[in-house]
């Protein structure tokens, strides 16, 4: 299988994600303000995850512009951190419905971790495929924006039981932290562009 191929395929499930997501927003009975009152929490969640999958859909894309090649490998690693961005609209849909419930928050947390211990192993299994000296690799760096994700995670999950606003704080700041753009991948593609 081709670089372009697996890019595409994962391109497709991203938009279905994003599809299925969208679809669980029902519209509201009434034609008034106050019709979009038990909307707020479910089109939250979406708005939150829709992020999520944005970042991960972006920082998917500069990963494998950097990359060269893939194998057998990478290909399991991308449809294991596929699976767990194709359980986001559950995830989204139950927390959206029971808002700051303490096991739906606590679920979303546990697959936005997964998502996150995905990704890193996708990097791996690429740097892995590259060697240690390649673009890949300097570019990755030490990844502390992700050990930081996953630390957040750690501690907003179990802490859902107690504060789900505390851990859905953190979730946000997550995704704060990510939205801002992360100059090492774009680094290693530019020296493709000159």
């Amino acid at each position: 299988m081709t670089k372009s191929r697996l890019e595409a395929f994962s391109d497709g499930v991203i938009a279905i994600i994003i599809t299925i997501m969208v679809l669980e927003l029902k519209v509201p009975h009434g034609a008034d303000f106050e019709a979009l009152r038990p909307l707020v929490p479910v089109f939250l969640s979406y708005v939150l995850s829709f992020v999520f999958v944005g970042i991960y859909w972006n920082n998917h894309h500069h990963m494998l512009h950097v990359a060269r090649h893939i194998d057998g490998r990478v290909m399991w690693a991308n449809l294991h951190l596929l699976f767990w961005l194709s359980l986001t609209p559950a995830v989204t849909g139950w927390m959206g419905d029971n808002p700051f419930a303490p096991v739906p928050v606590a679920l979303y947390g546990v697959v936005l971790l997964c998502a996150a211990i995905a990704y890193v192993i996708l990097g791996k299994t690429l740097v892995a495929a590259h060697g240690d000296e390649s673009a890949l690799a300097r570019a990755f760096g030490r990844d502390v924006k992700g050990k930081i994700s996953l630390a957040l995670y750690v501690v907003a999950i179990p802490l859902a039981a107690a504060s789900t606003t505390v851990s859905c704080v953190l979730y946000v700041l997550v995704a704060i932290m990510w939205l801002v753009p992360d100059p090492r991948m774009a680094k290693a593609v530019e020296p493709d562009r000159r």
